[in-house]
């Protein structure tokens, strides 16, 4: 399948759309439990359930910024150093991490002219995407 600007995003179906809502709904539930357990000997045990939903949750989101924030920074360092390749500059300091993780799918060809515009008109990452003619897949984003 050819990526573009509608499918380039991804989503997997176990972490996303399986343990995130499952995470929800146990945490909902947790909190349910332990407003039911007040005045009783239960309040101990559900507390600890609710600690853990609420762990499971601070993990689930972790798990999924970190290893972004590291792919940002190599993104950063890639777009900066093929910017270069083709112009002979770095790229403008004014451009944020969203605009260059966005800059990534444009393929060299309309790589300059994007990045002047982008900073120029302060396109944000999503108009970025739309601008690009001839889409450069990425399939390796985590």
């Amino acid at each position: 399948m050819n990526q573009n600007y509608q499918n380039h995003a991804r989503l997997v179906t176990g972490f996303h759309k399986v343990l995130g809502p499952l995470l929800l709904l146990g945490f909902i539930g947790s909190l349910f439990n332990l407003y039911k357990s007040f005045g009783n000997d239960t309040l101990y045990s559900a507390s600890l359930i609710t600690l853990l939903f609420l762990s499971g949750i601070i993990l689930f989101w972790y798990t999924r910024s970190f290893p972004l924030k590291a792919q940002d920074r190599a993104i950063r360092s890639e777009e900066n150093f093929r910017f270069y390749l083709l112009t002979g500059k770095a790229l403008p300091s004014d451009l944020s991490m969203g605009q260059i993780v966005a800059l990534r799918f444009a393929p060299d060809e309309e790589l300059p002219t994007l990045v002047e515009k982008a900073v120029s008109e302060k396109l944000d990452s999503k108009s970025i995407k739309q601008a690009i003619k001839n889409w450069k897949p990425d399939y390796y984003r985590v």
